[in-house]
């Protein structure tokens, strides 16, 4: 048995539990501890209920014992992400305008199919209000720290949810990603994150955020990613936008061939800065799939002359300003002032704006489904920094104003839908962790994840216990 099962992964606890070496009350006991000692300064849970959770975790182990295991999560302790609806836990948003005082008797789907696998659903996790922006904290639940380094941001929306799984408070998370929100933290903070093709993993209660938004796993291992789309990678007739089940075996599928793929990378989407670090390492990475047999060449898209980020932004804040309509007026006083601007700044919009911002959409697509045609896979950096101190919305640039365009790749396939992930691809020289975006064309999921996990096998990063302190 391992000596300290908070540092095992979901796959590994499985086979620890097949085994007898291991028990899910165990694996929990130690997380909980673990949680208990860490997590008042690293704030990446923000809810635990551990009673009930003991409870399903010595459920699973008679399950273990008789043979009877509900799937390979069976036991596995999951965190949930506080815009995701669990029942009986105030879903709150990260709001302290919505009322916790009504009744929560509803799942989304993802955590129902994680509670007939047999998972333990033990604690929610830290997010920025309604998951408006790309760093971790709010009003409500403070600062939210990057167990790399507690001085640096976790990044966001699923801040809470990366930290938790880096600093071995679960394998597995459920984040959500609307504009980059699963893949942008897992890169701060050096996990495993997968936004699937739209639809692939139904969604409910509807986002804020519309069709940008997307929910799915964070893990430290693409094995990990793996068994949890097994789970959640179903149809839910809540969610008229899920698409109909293709029965793919991930866990079987990232074991499969990865030669003779032809991989266009991409280091810059347009005029930005890209860290130098940043651009050396994903470089590298793109060397490592050479090795692995594959087609790597500098590759350029055609977007139409689109401007992404002007699509991106009118879309966001179009939705964004949905908050307003949510509360009455005397209650926007308590909103996250970022998210009242931003949501007041969507107000000002017109509806030919958003219906251009429609059209633009569809051209970026477009132009990204031509891209897949000429390309198997497409590898980028996640975000163009490493992690930057907490308490700023974006990194400071040489003369001191802040680099808007420090996240200028993930939000391109919440617009297209594309599915990509984000790998970790190595360190900094002051040891934060760098991602690498692997992106395939619409339904190619099981070929995402390959890719991530052999260069994640080729690669592997070594991960001390975290956090830092």
């Amino acid at each position: 048995m391992k000596s300290d099962l908070t540092q095992a992964s979901a796959a590994e606890l499985s086979a620890l539990y097949r085994k007898g070496k291991a028990s899910p009350v165990e694996a929990l006991k130690a997380i909980l501890a673990r949680a208990e000692k860490i997590n008042p300064t690293l704030n990446a849970l923000c809810l635990i209920d551990a009673e009930p959770a003991l409870k399903q975790a010595a459920a699973s182990e008679r399950r273990w014992k008789n043979g009877a295991a509900l799937s390979a999560l069976d036991g596995v302790p999951v965190s949930v992400k506080e815009l995701v609806r669990v029942k009986g836990w105030p879903t709150l948003m990260g709001s302290k305008a919505v009322d916790p005082h009504q009744p929560w008797d509803e799942e989304a789907p993802s955590v129902r199919r994680l509670r007939e696998a047999g998972a333990v659903i033990f604690a929610q996790s830290t997010s920025p209000e309604f998951g408006h922006k790309g760093v971790t904290d709010s009003p409500l639940r403070g600062v939210t720290r990057n167990p790399w380094n507690l001085d640096k941001t976790s990044g966001g929306s699923s801040g809470g949810a990366a930290a938790a799984v880096a600093a071995r408070l679960g394998p597995l998370a459920v984040g959500t990603d609307g504009g980059g929100s699963i893949r942008l933290p897992a890169s701060l903070c050096g996990i495993v994150g997968h936004k699937a093709t739209f639809g692939r993993i139904a969604a409910w209660p509807p986002s804020v955020n519309g069709d940008l938004s997307n929910t799915g796993p964070m893990t430290r291992t693409v094995e990990d990613s793996a068994l949890m789309m097994n789970v959640i990678a179903k149809a839910d007739g809540r969610d008229p936008t899920s698409l109909p089940p293709d029965d793919t075996d991930y866990v079987k599928k990232i074991d499969g061939k990865l030669k003779k793929l032809k991989i266009g990378l991409v280091l810059k989407f347009g005029d930005h800065d890209l860290d130098p670090e940043v651009s050396a390492l994903v470089t590298k990475a793109a060397k490592t799939f050479q090795k692995l047999g594959c087609d790597v060449e500098e590759a350029t898209p055609d977007l139409g002359g689109v401007d992404g980020r002007k699509t991106f932004v009118i879309h966001w804040l179009c939705f964004v300003q949905r908050v307003l309509q949510m509360f009455p007026s005397e209650r926007h006083q308590l909103l996250d002032p970022t998210l009242l601007a931003m949501a007041r700044d969507g107000a000002k919009y017109s509806s030919a704006d958003l219906v251009a911002a429609m059209a633009d959409r569809r051209t970026l697509s477009l132009g990204w489904n031509r891209f897949f045609e000429r390309y198997d896979l497409l590898l980028c950096p996640t975000v163009a920094v490493a992690a930057f101190d907490t308490g700023k919305m974006a990194p400071d640039q040489a003369d001191g104003t802040p680099n808007q365009r420090w996240s200028p790749y993930t939000y391109h396939f919440n617009l297209s839908r594309h599915p990509s992930a984000s790998v970790p691809c190595g360190l900094t020289r002051a040891g934060l962790p760098v991602g690498l975006m692997v992106t395939s064309g619409h339904y190619r999921d099981a070929l995402v994840l390959r890719a991530a996990h052999h260069y994640q096998r080729a690669a592997p990063l070594k991960m001390p216990a975290l956090p830092a302190t």
